[in-house]
């Protein structure tokens, strides 16, 4: 028997975006395949109930499922799934759900029904460790409007609730107070856009938007980014940026999913209520798109 890796949540996992039919129900085989596409093309695991993955409009057996056909595709090691709930104890049965799956990590939001104080988030997280799987916290302040400052996650993690951390605030300079606050606590890049800056910083993975529809170059600029080849990373970040920069705008999920579409993936429809791209945006993300696949990078 292997043991299992001690750090699961290091490298590229990506977030994954959830094929869905015609009729907006979910297409588990098409899942299963893009999870193994994804692992094929060097990414190191896979995220699925992310923002990405549409999990707030799933029922609780697609949700589920999901987790469980991810692990039978590229097995629990790669799996980190999302956790988030409204409340502490569905949130810890989420993880021990995946626990039970044969995961190795979950990712879990602080509570975000309403703004949580500082208190309120410790409970969560200490209620969602009782689940015995080790976490990943994941910090959107601009969308959930809690704000995992680095004092919060440094007494998260000096409490035992978690091991490493989302980051999508945006603030680049975070990374050097939670090295001296935390340095034990792993720093993961959290939206696309901030990778290399993120990287140099000292980040140990990257919890991934675009491989979704770019995996093998994305994988490449992420080497090249945390291996200190500073002249690969800019080039391919250059030449990526304006797509990545869609996983930090609203409609980051139907941008991700028509650049599958594009490049010959599936990326489809979105459950209400999200909406399609307005036409104007549809171009820009279909013109960005098609400038790096011409470049080589798809």
């Amino acid at each position: 028997m292997s043991t299992p890796h001690p750090h699961p949540w290091r490298g590229v996992l990506v977030a994954t975006a959830l094929p869905l039919g015609d009729d907006l129900s979910v297409d588990y085989d098409k899942y299963a395949e893009h999870c193994a596409w994804l692992v094929g093309n060097g990414c190191d695991g896979v995220v699925p109930n992310g923002s990405l993955g549409e999990y707030q409009v799933l029922t609780p057996e697609e949700r589920a499922k999901v987790v469980e056909t991810a692990v039978a595709a590229v097995g629990g090691a790669r799996v980190m799934p999302g956790v988030a709930a409204y409340g502490s104890a569905e949130a810890r049965r989420w993880a021990e759900q995946a626990r039970d799956a044969g995961c190795a990590a979950v990712m879990l939001l602080p509570p975000n029904a309403y703004r949580a104080d500082e208190r309120s988030v410790l409970a969560h997280y200490a209620e969602v460790a009782r689940a015995g799987v080790p976490i990943v916290a994941y910090n959107n302040p601009i969308d959930t409007k809690v704000d995992l400052v680095p004092e919060l996650l440094a007494k998260l993690h000096g409490e035992g609730y978690v091991q490493a951390v989302k980051e999508f605030s945006g603030d680049v300079r975070r990374a050097y107070r939670l090295a001296e606050l935390a340095p034990e606590l792993d720093l993961l890049i959290g939206a696309d856009d901030v990778l290399l800056e993120l990287a140099i910083a000292g980040a140990k993975g990257w919890v991934a938007g675009y491989p979704n529809a770019l995996p093998a170059a994305s994988v490449e600029l992420y080497r090249a980014a945390v291996g200190g080849d500073l002249d690969t990373a800019r080039r391919l970040y250059g030449q990526l940026h304006p797509l990545l920069r869609w996983d930090s705008r609203v409609e980051f999920v139907q941008a991700i999913k028509l650049s599958m579409d594009i490049v010959g993936r599936h990326g489809g429809a979105c459950r209400p209520p999200r909406v399609p791209l307005l036409p104007e945006q549809a171009a820009a993300v279909r013109a960005a798109t098609e400038k790096a696949v011409a470049a080589g990078l798809a």
